[in-house]
């Protein structure tokens, strides 16, 4: 595994221990409402407590976080990363009260959890002791490795904690400087997908608070819920540019669209707006212009970290749970220092984003959403189990797929070859971006519904049935048969499956298999797969009067073996649209009757040979499998 692709897993592990504080943020806003009135006096202590534990054992949390985030949720990863704490805690805690468990103990008895894990899972001992062998080693091993470790640190805890103290004090004398180097950073990170690393610095590790029962805590949002006044600088910045600046971004999109496409758009943005407003979930909308002008974003990062230098120098101190959505903001109100202020920062951050953005996309004419046909963040939501197999097609299918893991809003895949990556066919599918880490590491950014498509991929590996996918047969844009200007293919009489509009005069082979015929014209050929599915290709419609080589040239013969993407004819594309009815070229599988479900693309622009253009299962009768 290649560095980045290690700090990819270990950001993405972080982010697992942290759903937990959610519920402690709310408890803790619930505790302040008069549950007297109710009869209910007691309810505020007890509200307290609960979210007062939560933050009391995170150390427990991120070490049992962090070991099944590397090891995809290993048991014997996750209960050895919490004997290795506990043991940690017992021994130094008796041996010094003083001595508590960091956040980042945890991380760390979490990674040696969850590395030897990797390393002794398929240990083989003797056979009369190999009942302590593979999985089963792990606990123990960790165990023996915290004994060890948390006899050491009965003499160093002290110190490192004082160091942590000594090293917020360091960072708050750089002032608003070093706010708005950390807001920079944090969002050039995001594009990577390793954001969560440097925030956990700030927001776990630097700086100490003795709160009111004489315990530290360490790190900005710890210190945050704990009551420290001085906490909150390094979340207070993010509030206007995830509720303000990102949702600008989205209406300035909407409104530089197209006329034609701004419906779909507008649908599509407004959601992406909302979820950045209330829960902070950026990426949807900086993908959106991420990859088509990097160099806007770059101003979007610069821009990120003066907003939070400005917020710091106001004296706002605010901070969050999750993220820095107005959800967060109405909960954690109570704990902030001028947290009202964050609003009208916020209106003015948003009406500089969108006439920014509004000016720039029109001025540099930038492709984003709804300015081209094929834009990408389709709303899709809907056909997630229709498009999974696709998706698994255009990333290589799962013989490529070395591990896949989601956060919250990207797959994040290991690929045996980055070469089987089909980037246009996933943008199609729907995603807003793809990143590419080397190493065969890879991030493909679907927003909030990744966790959702991976669930629906892990099941199409699983599914025991049989699925023939198909690539496109030429460039231009897939159509659905109902468009084809011919009663007998738009009727479905011959077969069903999608046409196709090409910008081209190439056809190709959509799938493995067989050419059984070719007409005498060449201008339609058929193919049967391995599956027995007979597939015809008609390259325009009322095309079969156009004889010689001037209009249709095959390049295989009846009996040869093709390969999807292999060249089967070349047409004179000009004289086709001259003396034909319509370019429109069908895809059809003829024997309909062996096909149970079909699964379509979006209908728009393919490039020749893409892969996830469509997919169907086949008949049981056929070695298929159970119905969707």
């Amino acid at each position: 595994m290649t560095f980045i692709g290690s700090l990819q897993q270990l950001g993405r592990a972080l982010m697992l221990p942290m759903i937990a504080l959610p519920g402690a943020a709310v408890f803790l806003s619930l505790s302040q409402l008069p549950w007297s009135y109710i009869g209910l006096p007691a309810m505020p202590e007890h509200l307290r407590a609960a979210s007062e534990i939560i933050f009391h054992y995170l150390p427990h949390l991120f070490a049992i976080g962090v070991a099944l985030g590397l090891t995809g949720n290993a048991l014997a990863a996750g209960v050895a990363s919490l004997a290795g704490i506990f043991i940690y805690s017992g021994i130094t805690e008796s041996a010094n009260p003083a001595i508590h468990p960091t956040i980042f103990i945890g991380v760390l008895i979490g990674l040696t959890a969850g590395k030897s894990y990797e390393r002794f899972k398929d240990l083989r001992l003797p056979e009369y002791i190999q009942f302590f062998g593979g999985p089963r080693f792990v606990p123990l091993f960790v165990s023996f490795l915290a004994l060890l470790f948390s006899i050491g640190m009965v003499n160093i805890a002290p110190f490192l904690q004082d160091q942590l103290v000594q090293l917020g004090d360091i960072v708050a004398s750089a002032g608003g400087f070093g706010v708005f180097l950390y807001g920079f950073v944090h969002r050039i990170l995001v594009v990577f997908g390793l954001h969560h690393l440097v925030s956990h610095v700030f927001w776990f590790q630097i700086g100490g608070y003795e709160n009111e029962y004489g315990n530290m805590v360490y790190g900005d949002l710890p210190r945050f819920f704990a009551g420290d006044p001085t906490a909150g600088a390094f979340m207070a910045g993010l509030y206007p540019t995830m509720m303000f600046a990102l949702p600008a971004i989205a209406f300035a999109i909407i409104h530089e669209a197209r006329e034609d496409l701004k419906p779909k758009i507008r649908k599509t943005f407004l959601s992406a707006a909302l979820a950045s407003f209330l829960t902070g979930v950026t990426e949807p909308v900086e993908f959106a212009f991420l990859f088509v002008a990097p160099y806007l974003y770059v101003v979007h990062a610069v821009l990120s970290g003066i907003i939070m230098w400005i917020t710091y120098e106001l004296g706002v101190r605010h901070g969050f749970s999750f993220s820095a959505g107005a959800i967060d903001f109405a909960i954690n109100e109570h704990l902030a220092t001028k947290g009202w202020l964050i609003i009208p920062i916020g209106i003015v951050v948003g009406i500089v984003y969108y006439f920014l953005f509004r000016w720039a996309i029109r001025r540099f004419r930038i492709p984003t959403p709804g300015r081209e046909e094929g834009s990408p963040l389709d709303e899709w939501a809907g056909d997630i189990p229709y498009r999974a197999p696709l998706i698994l097609q255009a990333i290589g299918g799962k013989e490529n797929i070395v591990q896949m893991e989601s956060c919250i809003t990207r797959l994040r895949l290991k690929l045996a070859s980055e070469k089987e990556l089909d980037i246009n066919a996933l943008r199609s599918l729907g995603a807003a971006g793809v990143i590419r880490l080397g190493g065969g590491h890879v991030q493909v950014v679907f927003g909030t519904y990744s966790e959702l498509i991976r669930e629906e991929m892990l099941k199409a590996i699983q599914r025991d049935q049989d699925q023939v996918l198909f690539h496109s047969p030429m460039q231009g844009k897939m159509i659905s048969l109902d468009e084809v200007p011919d009663p007998i293919f738009a009727g479905r009489l011959v077969g069903d499956g999608v046409a196709f509009l090409p910008d081209r005069g190439e056809l190709v082979s959509p799938v493995k298999g067989t050419v059984i015929h070719i007409y005498p014209t060449m201008h339609a050929i058929g193919i049967r797969t391995a599956e027995d599915l007979e597939v015809l290709m008609h390259i325009g419609i009322d095309t079969s009067g156009l004889a010689g080589k001037s209009y249709f040239q095959a390049v295989v013969k009846e009996g040869d073996e093709v390969l999807p993407g292999d060249l089967l004819i070349r047409f004179n594309l000009q004289r086709v649209r001259k003396e034909s009815k319509s370019l429109a070229t069908p895809m059809v599988i003829t024997n309909v009757e062996a096909v149970r479900s079909w699964r379509f693309a979006p209908f728009k622009q393919v490039k020749k040979g893409q892969s996830s253009v469509m997919s169907v299962v086949l008949n049981e009768s056929n070695g298929g499998g159970e119905t969707q």
